[in-house]
């Protein structure tokens, strides 16, 4: 089954217009790659309010099952990515960046600094990736596969097993 997703770039400069948004491009494509009909892309700053709209937007009025964010998970002051993604999900699903940390890690050490999170709200998963381009697809590379079966879970409608 082909599932739809939206990318979210979050960056102050990318929504000024100041920077080209590259990490989000790639994140749409490597996820066409993997089989997903990415149907909606935004940009927005670092802001928690306009964050936590788009991805409010993305899973209750749009229903898209797949959320990617990329960008707002350093340390930076500015980072607030993963704040804002915890605030709007009812359920965590902390394997997913444990797993990308644990790939990256392989890479560089500077992997242990990223604060991705991961969540469910509703039938929509939500997933932060970093806003480096390389990293980003370095993450996402290491989940990708696994994410069709979550979605597939969440999506469709249980089974009676007794």
């Amino acid at each position: 089954m082909t599932y739809k997703a939206a990318v979210i770039t979050v960056s102050d400069k990318g929504s000024r217009g100041e920077r080209v948004d590259e990490a989000g491009p790639a994140v749409a494509e490597l996820l066409t790659n993997a089989g997903f009909d990415v149907t909606y892309r935004a940009i927005v700053p670092d802001e928690r309010a306009d964050i936590g709209r788009e991805l409010i937007k993305c899973a209750d009025e749009l229903d898209i099952p797949l959320v990617v964010t990329t960008g707002g998970t350093g340390f930076s002051p500015r980072d607030i990515t993963p704040e804002s993604t915890l605030a709007v999900v009812e359920r965590r699903a902390a394997g997913i960046p444990e797993a990308m940390r644990y790939e990256s890690l392989k890479i560089t050490n500077r992997a242990m600094l990223s604060r991705c999170e991961a969540g469910i709200r509703g039938g929509t998963l939500i997933v932060n990736l970093p806003g480096s381009t390389k990293a980003a697809r370095e993450n996402l590379a290491a989940v990708v596969d696994a994410l069709a079966h979550g979605l597939q879970m969440l999506r469709e409608p249980q089974r009676d097993h007794g």
